[in-house]
């Protein structure tokens, strides 16, 4: 990957966290777990690499999973609760039916409970194994994640369609679609750099090829 790509994603994900800004529970900062939990975040990064080790398409999974988390009641991991008898949760809409990398979140949870039961956030995992995934490669963290957000307990489908920008947005509705959430331009292109790794789908923007509108 050149240094600009992984200058955007750096971007991307700092973003993500902080100009989306939906982190329950107060103020983030670095080491939190230090007392409860010293090990929480090597234990995240040594799984995470394990599995990006099997799966090199892992990284754009995970970012993604992660943008779509934040972009829709901030970054408190309600992607990754399941539906019930009485809701339809996040994960089921159809924007997130493509979504991939939920059983590397699982399991790095359930390492993490091994070691330090009830302590570490599932939103605090997502964050930490997207940054670190995308890092694989340079076998070093290439951003510091703040850490300390809580748990959301609430996830509904029916919010996915009308907080994720569609694919086939134009510019204009990209514009709109970026500002309600307090972001600039200036954002949405750096955002938009995630793109930068992955596999893309020629039937998700072939048209933009054409209609430069």
């Amino acid at each position: 990957m050149k240094a600009n790509n992984i200058s955007l994603i750096l971007l991307v994900c700092i973003l993500v966290c902080i100009n989306l800004g939906g982190c329950l529970g107060g103020s983030l900062r670095k080491n939190f777990y230090k007392q409860t939990c010293p090990r929480a975040e090597k234990i995240v990064k040594e799984a995470t690499w394990n599995h990006v080790s099997a799966n090199p398409n892992l990284p754009a999974k995970l970012l993604r999973m992660h943008f779509h988390d934040c972009f829709v009641r901030g970054c408190d991991a309600s992607v990754l609760l399941s539906s019930t008898a009485n809701n339809t949760a996040e994960r089921d809409s159809f924007p997130n039916l493509s979504l991939k990398g939920f059983n590397v979140i699982d399991d790095i949870k359930e390492q993490l409970e091994n070691a330090c039961p009830g302590v570490v956030s599932c939103a605090d995992i997502l964050a930490l194994a997207t940054r670190d995934s995308v890092s694989f490669q340079f076998k070093k963290s290439q951003w510091d994640v703040l850490t300390g957000r809580r748990d959301g307990n609430v996830s509904i489908a029916n919010e996915v369609s009308g907080n994720l920008p569609s694919p086939f947005f134009n510019f204009a509705q990209l514009k709109q679609s970026f500002a309600n959430k307090g972001l600039t331009v200036q954002d949405l292109v750096v955002l938009s750099g995630a793109h930068s790794i992955g596999v893309g789908h020629c039937n998700l923007f072939s048209k933009r090829l054409y209609n430069f509108t």
